[in-house]
């Protein structure tokens, strides 16, 4: 699996850096101040690149999914900014595969949340991923994943209170 995800995070950043303008990496790092990189590929392309990744990359399952979304979130090379295109491809990423998602994911997608940066990462993340994820539990698997929102309640970092703020807001599934 892990072959095949370095193989799908390559052909993602190759494109994204492909698809990039510097007009527009100059407007999102301005607008972000500074706190990402960016290619400058429009929103457009990142959907249409991670939809042909999913194309190329069939096998992908949960754990695949899971490792390019924190491939595609951390810096493309060491010492690098991270690049918010990539961050948004996996959201994009996470988004369309919400269905393989399982609780214990939130603990990862707190992490993103943490760093997300901007809240155009972190409200996406939050209102079709962690809600849509959310709704199809129950049980004792919906119990643990409310304990996790519970503390994201409490926890000092604004964001994930904020998140905890908007899944709170959703009616019971």
């Amino acid at each position: 699996m892990t072959g095949m995800v370095d193989a799908a995070t390559e052909f993602i950043n190759r494109t994204l850096e492909n698809e990039g303008a510097w007009y527009r990496a100059d407007d999102v790092e301005a607008r972000l101040g500074g706190a990402l990189a960016s290619y400058g590929s429009s929103v457009g392309a990142v959907r249409g690149t991670v939809r042909d990744a999913l194309n190329k990359f069939r096998d992908l399952d949960h754990d695949g999914v899971t490792m390019l979304a924190s491939a595609l979130w951390g810096r493309p090379r060491p010492g690098s900014r991270p690049v918010f295109e990539r961050r948004l491809a996996a959201v994009v990423l996470l988004q369309a595969r919400v269905g393989l998602l399982l609780h214990t994911d939130l603990t990862r997608i707190e992490g993103f949340l943490r760093s997300a940066e901007t809240p155009e990462l972190a409200g996406p993340l939050v209102k079709d991923v962690v809600i849509p994820l959310l709704a199809r539990l129950d049980g004792t698997r919906r119990h643990k994943a409310d304990v996790v929102i519970g503390r994201w309640k409490q926890d000092p970092d604004p964001r994930l209170r904020e998140a905890a703020a908007r899944v709170s807001e959703q009616p019971a599934g």
